[in-house]
């Protein structure tokens, strides 16, 4: 009789103790992770990712860490082809493995595979680029609000990639982003398992402003500044570099840069708290975590499935 397949997934905000839950498990269950952090993949990125150190990589086996170079096109739809690829070979050997990450989108095209979009006229994104960095995000707000006010009421209009990319679509097809948001699963062969986990806001911010003040310890503002000449890639679009980019370019003070590392952080974790609270099929377990308690839930899944 073939044994059915489990991805038990590890969800929570930036700065939750997502790793650290993960390895417990694949220990565990005697198996390996995958990650599902947008910005982990990335060798030149280190400790503005957060990605394990060396103890926790030998601790359980790791797949996308310091998997491509910023300078590689890597996109969401490269990273589901890629885990499944990956998955079909990692269940030849175990019948669990475990996956744990930040980036929601990534999660679900894992789990459910992604909506297909056709091919767009690559004149368009360069144009749409241009009018940003003339005119601003507000700009690119309002444009999407006339074209798809669907789509405008479910995106993060802080991101302004996000709204390029439904521009493009709206421009390039004549049509509504949202018109091709079909939500239809792809057919999976294994089952998904989803734990969270939470935290009280306060803790949270907490664990946040200290996760950075660590980083900086680390070495984060040499890292940035070694990436400087490197900015405009779409990979250091992100979190703790961009604030030391302006930083470097006499924009902010450093203290400033630091604050907005800090702000921007704890916005981010709201964003990806919001996205997850709309799922509903994931476990949220309460910290401190109760590891024991954790595992047997996975357990009485599996036995349930």
């Amino acid at each position: 009789m073939k044994h059915k397949k489990y991805l038990v997934v590890v969800c929570g905000a930036t700065a939750s103790g997502k790793t650290a839950l993960a390895i417990h498990l694949a220990q565990a269950f005697k198996t390996e992770i995958l990650s599902s952090d947008s910005r982990q993949f990335f060798q030149e990125m280190s400790i503005g990712t957060a990605k394990p150190d060396a103890e926790e990589l030998a601790a359980a086996k790791h797949h996308f860490v310091d998997s491509i170079s910023i300078h590689t096109p890597y996109n969401v739809g490269d990273f589901e082809r890629d885990s499944i690829q990956l998955l079909n070979q990692l269940y030849q050997q175990h019948d669990i493995v475990i996956m744990a990450g930040g980036s929601g989108l990534y999660i679900r095209a894992v789990c459910e595979g992604l909506d297909h979009y056709p091919e767009i006229d690559p004149s368009i994104r360069p144009k749409l680029i241009e009018e940003f960095e003339q005119k601003g995000l507000d700009y690119l707000q309002e444009q999407l609000k006339n074209v798809d006010p669907v789509y405008y009421e479910q995106v993060d209009l802080s991101n302004h990639q996000r709204l390029i990319r439904a521009l493009e679509i709206c421009i390039g097809t004549g049509q509504a982003f949202s018109s091709f948001q079909t939500q239809k699963k792809a057919n999976r062969d294994f089952e998904v398992i989803k734990v969270g986990i939470h935290w009280e806001r306060e803790q949270l911010y907490k664990r946040i402003n200290k996760r950075v003040d660590l980083m900086l310890k680390a070495g984060l503002e040499t890292e940035v500044y070694n990436l400087y000449e490197h900015r405009a890639l779409n990979a250091l679009q992100t979190v703790g570099y961009k604030e030391l980019f302006d930083h470097f370019d006499q924009k902010t003070t450093k203290t400033d840069a630091i604050e907005l590392i800090k702000r921007n952080s704890r916005r981010y974790a709201k964003r990806q708290l919001t996205w997850f609270r709309k799922e509903q099929d994931i476990r949220w377990f309460d910290t401190p975590l109760d590891l024991d308690t954790i595992v047997n839930y996975i357990k009485q899944e599996i036995t349930t499935t």
